[in-house]
């Protein structure tokens, strides 16, 4: 049985920091890469489950040992839901940027006012 390399570890920990990271940005289009680099990191971590990912499935390999379908599986449907959603963040970013060619998402003046009119309470 192989572990996976320190390396893809390392790579998958990078993909997922730095795909959070973009997700938590006020630009719509970075909010999408996000979503993209979360996608790949899924994909990849998906991939690395399988200890013999380099055996065709099914037919097996020396000592009799089979590469494992379901990640395969998985992974395929994190491809097809990512592609979803991008095109879905991307029309929306595209009306967001018809509206007045900014893809920053604004502050919410109404929870602002909200914060403004409570007053924190006296612990004493």
């Amino acid at each position: 049985m192989t572990t996976p390399s320190l390396l893809l570890i390392i790579t998958v920990a990078v993909l997922y920091s730095s795909g959070f990271y973009l997700l938590l940005q006020r630009s719509l289009m970075r909010v999408v890469f996000g979503i993209l680099v979360l996608g790949h990191a899924a994909n990849l971590s998906l991939l690395l489950t399988d200890v013999a990912i380099t055996l065709p499935p099914l037919l097996g390999g020396p000592e009799g040992e089979l590469s494992d379908p379901l990640p395969h599986a998985m992974a395929l449907t994190a491809i097809v839901i990512t592609f979803g959603v991008t095109t879905f963040l991307l029309a929306l970013a595209y009306r967001v940027w018809l509206g007045d060619e900014n893809d920053e998402v604004p502050d919410d003046l109404e929870d602002r006012r909200i914060s403004s009119l409570t007053e924190p309470e006296d612990s004493s």
